[in-house]
């Protein structure tokens, strides 16, 4: 990847989309990850204003330290870059209090993360909202299009989405060349959606650089490791089961018929 002009080309893409639709800057929330933080430098590298959101929801202490300095070092090094901190977690006891959340089936633990992932999207869109700016994704491609690893409607609800056409290596070769911070860099990735220090690797059960293995593989044979077949059976699952993620939204198109007298 020739990283240098891939930078480039994603800040012009950035600042163009922008000006076109006469939108005045960016809204990117902050997660202490590899992806939010490249995403973020790329928005404030266009020169246009950039609010940067943490928004803790029973953070993993760990997250909010690498959020925070994130936004430090990004306002220290571009003076269009705002840092605002949210705490939502008064929200998501409120929310869980009306939802009668003691009430656990199987399905309890995961919507409540979607859930805090959701209240994070309202969160971002009202500032977007109040400032005329857009709402910018940090997906990258092996979450969006591989195994369909966020929430619909919660980091999955943005305006742009500048890095998704990067697999994960890629993305971290970015952080590299734009100098994000090591803590980030050598932090094992996390979607920060529950208290404890759970990775994506823990709750997939395959790790980025197997993922992109899986992406990039078109059937089994016989020559492949016992783990590979693994991998791949566990990349097919996710990519089956989120598939409605993936897609454009169903719509029943009524026959043309039943619609006229």
């Amino acid at each position: 990847m020739k990283t240098q002009k891939v930078s480039e080309f994603i800040v012009d893409w950035l600042k163009n989309y922008a000006q076109t639709n006469k939108i005045s800057g960016f809204v990117v929330g902050i997660s202490g990850g590899i992806d939010s933080a490249v995403t973020s430098t790329l928005c404030a590298k266009t020169g246009l204003e950039v609010i940067c959101i943490e928004m803790p929801i029973k953070q993993n202490d760990e997250h909010v330290t690498r959020a925070k300095n994130h936004i430090k070092n990004l306002q220290l090094n571009y003076d269009n870059v705002t840092g605002k901190l949210v705490d939502l977690n008064a929200v998501f006891e409120a929310f869980c209090n009306e939802v009668n959340s003691s009430k656990k089936n199987s399905n309890h633990e995961l919507s409540l993360a979607n859930s805090r992932a959701r209240l994070r999207m309202t969160t971002l869109y009202y500032f977007a909202g109040i400032n005329n700016y857009l709402v910018v994704g940090t997906g990258n491609k092996v979450e969006d299009f591989g195994v369909g690893f966020y929430t619909k409607y919660g980091d999955g609800g943005v305006d742009l989405s500048p890095i998704a056409d990067l697999l994960k290596s890629q993305v971290f070769n970015l952080g590299k060349f734009l100098n994000v911070d090591n803590t980030i860099i050598n932090a094992k990735p996390s979607d920060g959606l529950y208290a404890d220090s759970r990775s994506d690797e823990d709750q997939i059960g395959a790790s980025y650089d197997e993922l992109e293995w899986a992406m990039n593989t078109t059937e089994s044979n016989s020559k492949i490791s016992d783990r590979q077949k693994e991998v791949l059976k566990i990349y097919r699952s996710f990519n089956t089961k989120n598939k409605h993620k993936m897609e454009a939204i169903p719509i029943c198109m009524i026959p043309k018929d039943l619609l006229t007298d």
